[in-house]
């Protein structure tokens, strides 16, 4: 890493722009523009001057701010120049950088040298790309928690735990010849790989919960035609997304869009009315419909008074809350009485038409959403969630190993393996260049 580079780390339109340099010829190439001498300048501190381009005309004024090594952070001597946010002004003052020596940053590459110089670990590098993409209050928590190092925390305890493991493994096997030696009983190594394999399997099992709050939690609204499902979903939205009609079979294919509540988005799916029908095309609604409700982690299954609920098979992972709209009509609930929710049977009276319930509905959605803290950890990444499984497999055959009563070695070749699946995550591991450019290509540039 001899080179020096930089980037615009703003998005361009705004009315400043921040200009990123890091390298070990930082110091040099901005003394050549830069109206002040920073070599002997105080770290962590800010420079007001001018930026000149190489015949002198001034090109803006700025604000630089220098961090010296290794306490900035790439680890490397870093400034940013705080510019006026032209494009014109931004453009030329890269131009006039690259001029004197700097080369432009590919995508990633700031926090690619913060990895490799150690300032992170590959798992909280990811992290910052997360933070970056967080679009609720949810994910911004979880991402944030690995980038404080509460998932590496987790790992490392795990690789305390299997190294504990081979530990005992190998002294069997290097002390086997004596037999006045006592070694850990099989009994006590089961229990220890069986706890290591729980906290593995825990860590893999949140990765559904993860994508949910990541990409959206997937609420399907099923019922009969025409019991006012497209209208629930234009209520909830705020705006006429889908087609209200008196028309029976009206809406043929799954309709998606997505809210916030409670700092978690939710994904609506309004779907077509479940009955039976000679209809070609609105049978494949129908059954469309079936799909969405199968993968949706929510159901709102919804009917009217006097019309029954659908049948739809439910997994035992899914939450169902069961919903009669348009209870204005119906006597036995008045509207001026207000939202109800029947303790009997657990069912919301709402009037998606007049608005009416529709503030309880959104609490219990709310209610049924997974919850974070500033020390939960929850796995989003594919990446991390492939290396999890693998780990698993690995410590299964560690276990399946001790209870056939398998010799050391072979049950250490598949710790060994599971130590260095899990170092992949954090990058403690040897890891392959195109895993390294493929993480940090998906990176915005400047960062």
């Amino acid at each position: 890493m001899t080179d020096t580079i930089c980037a615009l780390a703003t998005a361009p339109g705004g009315a400043l722009g921040i200009i990123r340099i890091s390298g070990p010829r930082t110091l040099e190439i901005l003394s050549r523009i830069f109206t002040r001498d920073l070599s002997a300048a105080q770290p962590n501190t800010l420079h007001y001057g001018h930026i000149r381009e190489e015949g002198g005309e001034v090109v803006d004024e700025v604000v630089v701010s220098l961090f010296r090594a290794p306490h900035s952070y790439t680890a490397e001597d870093c400034v940013e120049i705080s510019c006026h946010g032209s494009r014109y002004i931004l453009n030329k003052v890269l131009e006039t950088l690259v001029k004197h020596g700097c080369r432009m940053a590919q995508p990633g590459e700031f926090t690619k040298r913060a990895f490799l110089n150690g300032k992170m670990d590959l798992s909280q590098a990811e992290a910052v790309a997360d933070l970056i993409a967080s679009t609720n209050k949810a994910t911004h928590q979880i991402a944030l928690n690995q980038l404080r190092g509460h998932f590496s925390s987790k790992l490392a305890l795990l690789r305390e735990q299997l190294l504990k493991l081979t530990s005992l493994l190998e002294l069997e096997l290097d002390f086997s010849d004596h037999e006045d030696l006592e070694f850990a009983d099989r009994s006590e190594l089961l229990d220890l790989t069986k706890a290591i394999d729980q906290h593995i399997t825990h860590l893999a099992d949140t990765f559904q919960t993860g994508n949910a709050l990541k990409n959206g939690i997937p609420v399907a609204i099923i019922g009969a035609p025409n019991v006012g499902k497209s209208t629930l979903l234009n209520a909830l939205l705020g705006e006429e997304r889908a087609i209200v009609s008196d028309i029976q079979g009206t809406t043929r294919d799954a309709i998606e869009d997505t809210m916030q509540l409670g700092g978690v988005t939710f994904r609506f799916i309004d779907t077509a009315g479940i009955r039976h029908t000679e209809d070609e095309i609105e049978s494949l609604g129908i059954e469309r419909s079936k799909a969405a409700a199968q993968r949706a982690r929510i159901i709102l299954l919804m009917t009217e008074p006097g019309v029954p609920y659908p049948e739809i098979d439910v997994r035992e992972d899914q939450t169902v809350i069961r919903v009669i709209n348009k209870s204005d009509k119906d006597t036995a609930v008045k509207p001026s009485v207000g939202p109800l929710l029947s303790q009997s049977d657990n069912v919301l009276h709402i009037s998606a038409k007049y608005n009416s319930g529709l503030d309880v509905l959104r609490e219990q959605l709310i209610s049924t959403a997974p919850k974070t803290s500033d020390t939960d950890v929850i796995v989003t990444n594919a990446r991390h969630y492939d290396a999890l499984v693998r780990a698993h497999e690995a410590i299964q055959r560690v276990l399946d190993g001790l209870q056939m009563q398998l010799s050391g070695d072979i049950l250490s070749e598949d710790l060994r393996q599971a130590l260095d699946i899990l170092a992949e995550i954090t990058g403690g591991a040897i890891t392959p260049q195109e895993t390294l450019n493929n993480i940090f290509s998906h990176f915005c540039v400047g960062k």
